[in-house]
C-alpha cells in the first residue's frame, strides 16, 4: 500500500525551480531540475559530479557558485546533505 501511494503521490506531485537573478557566468543557462530522493546524499553528490564535468567547472569560484545554486534551490532539511556531499568530493 505505501509503495503504491508513494509511486501515485510522485505522479501528482509537480515542481518547478528557477535559479536566483544573481546568478552569472557558468551556470546562468543551467536548467534545474527537481528530483525525488531515497537517498539525497548520494543523489545530490552524483547531481554534483554531472554539474562540474557537464558546465567545466575550471576553478574554487565556479565551486562555490555551484554550492550556491545548491543551497538557494533546496529546503534548509537538505543543506546538511548539501555540505557533506561537497566536503566528500573535495576531499
Amino acid at each position: 500500500m505505501v509503495k503504491k501511494l508513494l509511486k501515485h503521490q510522485r505522479n501528482r506531485v509537480s515542481f518547478s525551480a528557477k535559479l536566483p537573478e544573481d546568478v552569472r557566468g557558468a551556470f546562468a543557462d543551467s536548467t534545474c531540475v527537481v528530483k525525488y530522493s531515497m537517498d539525497p546524499l548520494t543523489d545530490i553528490k552524483e547531481s554534483i559530479k554531472e554539474m562540474v564535468k557537464n558546465v567545466g567547472i575550471k576553478d574554487w569560484k565556479e565551486m562555490e557558485e555551484l554550492v550556491y545554486c545548491y543551497i538557494v534551490l533546496n529546503s534548509e532539511e537538505v543543506h546538511c546533505f548539501i555540505k557533506e556531499a561537497f566536503l566528500s568530493l573535495c576531499s
